[in-house]
């Protein structure tokens, strides 16, 4: 193992197993990030103005973006398999908090999800919810390294993976209009952009 992750995975790995409250907090981010996401999506879809399009297509295309980035890294783990700390470092050397199978490691689907999402509404999306998802990509990000399933690089990589994603999906957002209006219509919705 490289020195940087070996150093970084100690500093921030090390915090775990003392503040009881940070634990709760972080084993949270690590494991139940995607179900967090799915209620700030269906939030936000619910918030918005009736006849709200295009913020609501943001919304599609962030669901997109975070798919794009889970199918790069499935591509990835297909001919790189890297093995995580709790694998690779000896029992005493890593603070475990939450069970995981010893699948691949590199990139981090939590985090390339994460950051799918968020950066596909960076510049287009509902005011705050772009910013909001990053600040819980980079919770994410800390947390899958605190709990002792991640390498650093492995969330550094989750997060080009999710921000290239979030950001290629945009080319192909105008074949994604069907399935916002098709939710428009669903929720009964009135569609401003007929």
């Amino acid at each position: 193992m490289n020195p940087f992750d070996l150093t970084l995975f100690h500093l921030i790995n090390q915090l775990a197993g003392h503040h009881a409250l940070l634990d709760v907090c972080m084993i949270a981010f690590a494991k139940y990030s995607p179900e967090m996401f799915a209620a700030l999506f269906i939030i936000t879809w619910f918030l918005l103005p009736r006849g709200e399009f295009h913020r609501r297509q943001a919304l599609i295309v962030s669901v997109a973006g975070g798919i794009l980035a889970l199918l790069i890294n499935f591509a990835i783990t297909s001919f790189w398999i890297r093995s995580r700390p709790f694998v690779v470092l000896p029992p005493g050397q890593v603070t475990q908090l939450i069970a995981h199978a010893a699948d691949a490691s590199f990139p981090s689907d939590h985090v390339s999800g994460s950051f799918g999402f968020a950066a596909a509404l960076w510049h287009r999306g509902p005011k705050g919810v772009g910013l909001l998802f990053t600040a819980i990509g980079v919770v994410v990000a800390f947390a899958r390294v605190y709990v002792g399933v991640h390498w650093p690089t492995d969330v550094i990589a989750g997060i080009v993976v999710g921000t290239v994603a979030g950001e290629v999906v945009w080319f192909a957002s105008p074949l994604l209009r069907p399935i916002t209006r098709i939710g428009m219509r669903l929720f009964h919705l009135r569609d401003d952009d007929s």
